[in-house]
Formats: C-alpha cells, sequence, structure tokens
C-alpha cells in the first residue's frame, strides 16, 4: 500500500470512529429517556391502583423533565451538518452607536455566557477590546461542548435592540445593532492551505479588563491573511505560542467559512436566488420599551419576557430557526 493510500484510509477509519462514537452516544440517550419513560408510566400506574394523588405533583415534574429531554433529542437529530458537534467560535461586534452599541454587545455577550452555561458548556475568552467608556467594542470566545457550532450557527446575522438609553439625559429611544459571527473549530485533520508567505503577523500586548487578564509582554498575537484580508487575532493565553495557535484554528474557521459562502453564491447566482447580506439585515429584534418583545424575523418566533431571553433563554429560537431550515 502507498503512503498517500495509507493516510486516505487512515482519514475514513478516523471518521467513520467519530461517527459511530456519535451514533452509540444518540442511542444511549434514546435509551435513558425510555427507561425514564417506562418509570413515568409506572408511578402513574402506582398512583392510580393506591389512590394517592399526593403522586401528582411528583408526576408532573418527571413529565416536565422527560418532555424537555424528548424536544431536545429531536433537535439534535436536525443537526446533521459536518460541523454541527464542533465547538463554536462566537464573535460580536458593536455597529455604530458609540457607547449605546457598546453596552448592547457586552449584553449579548452576556447573554450568550449565560446560554452556554445552562448547556453546561465551557467558555474561553479568545480576544477582547473595551468600549470607551462602557461595554464592549468586539468580543471573541470559544465555546466548548457537543453540538456547540450546531446550536449557535442559528445566531449568526445582525440582532437589533431598542430601548430608552441609559446614556441619554433627555431619555430618549435608541436603536442599536450588533453583530454576531459564529464559525465551528475546525479539527487539525481537515485540511485548509494556508501559505506561510500568505500571512502578516503582528505581536501586541493584551488589553483585557484588568487584572490578573492584562498581560506586560507582546503576547497577544494578530494574523492578517494576505489574499482575503481576513484578520484574526488572540490574547487569552499565556504564551505568545499559545494565543499563535489558537489564532490559527481561527483562520481556518474564517477560510473554510469563507469557501463554504463562495460555493452557496454560486450555485445561488446559478439560480437566480442570490441576495446581498447587509449590516441592516437584522435577524433578531429586542424591544425593551415602549412595550417587551423579542422577535426573530426568520422564523416570526416571538416572545413576550425580555428579561428571560437576555438571561440566556434562547432555545425557542434556536430550535425554531433548525426546524425551519428542515421543513
Amino acid at each position: 500500500m502507498s503512503e498517500p493510500d495509507f493516510w486516505n484510509d487512515l482519514e475514513k477509519s478516523q471518521e467513520m470512529s467519530k461517527k459511530l462514537k456519535d451514533l452509540k452516544e444518540l442511542i444511549s440517550e434514546y435509551e435513558s429517556i425510555e427507561k425514564q419513560c417506562e418509570d413515568l408510566n409506572a408511578l402513574i400506574e402506582l398512583g392510580i391502583e393506591e389512590g394517592d394523588e399526593s403522586l401528582s405533583q411528583e408526576v408532573h415534574e418527571e413529565y416536565k423533565s422527560l418532555s424537555k429531554k424528548i424536544n431536545d433529542m429531536k433537535i439534535k437529530t436536525l443537526l446533521s451538518g459536518p460541523y454541527d458537534r464542533n465547538n463554536a467560535i462566537l464573535s460580536i461586534h458593536a455597529g455604530a452607536g458609540g457607547t449605546e452599541a457598546q453596552d448592547w454587545t457586552e449584553m449579548l455577550l452576556r447573554m450568550y455566557m449565560r446560554w452556554a452555561s445552562s448547556k453546561n458548556y465551557e467558555v474561553e475568552t479568545v480576544d477582547y477590546l473595551p468600549g470607551d467608556d462602557a461595554g464592549v467594542k468586539s468580543v471573541t470566545i470559544m465555546v466548548k461542548g457537543a453540538f456547540a457550532y450546531g446550536y449557535l450557527k442559528c445566531e449568526a446575522g445582525v440582532h437589533r435592540l431598542v430601548r430608552i438609553s441609559p446614556f441619554d439625559a433627555a431619555g430618549r429611544r435608541h436603536t442599536s445593532f450588533a453583530l454576531v459571527e459564529v464559525l465551528p473549530e475546525i479539527d487539525d485533520d481537515i485540511k485548509v492551505d494556508i501559505r506561510p508567505e500568505d500571512l502578516k503577523i503582528d505581536t501586541y500586548r493584551s488589553s483585557g479588563a484588568g487584572g490578573q487578564h492584562v498581560n506586560k509582554t507582546e503576547s497577544a498575537i494578530r494574523i492578517t491573511h494576505i489574499p482575503t484580508g481576513i484578520i484574526v487575532q488572540c490574547q487569552s493565553e499565556r504564551s505568545q505560542m499559545q494565543n499563535r495557535e489558537t489564532a490559527m484554528k481561527m483562520l481556518k474557521a474564517k477560510l473554510m467559512d469563507l469557501m463554504i459562502k463562495e460555493q452557496k453564491e454560486k450555485i445561488e447566482d446559478l439560480k437566480g436566488e442570490h441576495k446581498e447580506a447587509g449590516w441592516g439585515n437584522q435577524i433578531r429584534s429586542y424591544v425593551f420599551q415602549p412595550y417587551t418583545l423579542v422577535k426573530d424575523h426568520r422564523t416570526n418566533f416571538e416572545v413576550g419576557n425580555v428579561n428571560a431571553v437576555m438571561d440566556g433563554d434562547i432555545d425557542e429560537f434556536i430550535n425554531a430557526y433548525l426546524k425551519q431550515k428542515v421543513s
């Protein structure tokens, strides 16, 4: 067997092993739900036989738990994309509007951090640029956990805030925008051609929120991919080498995303359906005044409890989007 054939067979074997692992996890989850369903039926039958109404509360709680698990599993079956199981690289950039937009960016960061915590995902801050007076100009986080990208890819786009600004002494209503970008962390075994001569690498001092996050040495890394103009940067690690490694992962993911988008545009051009993605094409609006409403403009799903959404309760928006994509 030649060397190229060996490596090709090895890659196919690794891909099959990953698929097998994914299927085993789904089967295990299904069996767990099946067992909980049987236990719930037994509990209901016991309550009926014994005439014990005190079990009704326990039955209700078990039913709620079971329903949530079944719904979560249904959604997982929709996550069949090639990178859906991967970790997610999520970036938020403040739009025009100065302090108001930067505060909105920080609010979105808090929302995603709380959502990730509810999923028991690990979150690592990769890059952080604080606002001039308050909030955040831009931030990039790595969300680590199974299906992190599959869920968070639904959040990519422009998010619009309408509220009475706490930074406006006249108490006027303001509209602010922030752009959310989501990329999968690309595995090392996926080949993306990046030539060293196409890279411009700069070092600089970290600019965190203060304290232990500020590095006094030039360990932060900024990489510019000259042919495409893509810029990535990382300052979360202590060493320059670690920051460079993370930045290269981000660049790899952005180049992969660019290739996919270019291919999609070619297909849509042939169909005559190509749309230009503009800054004004918000995917979701968050209204705090004069009423409270969060509405996704892609699915028309909406909720009135804006505080719950800002506390990370965004699963229903994600679920609605995933269901629409396969319908």
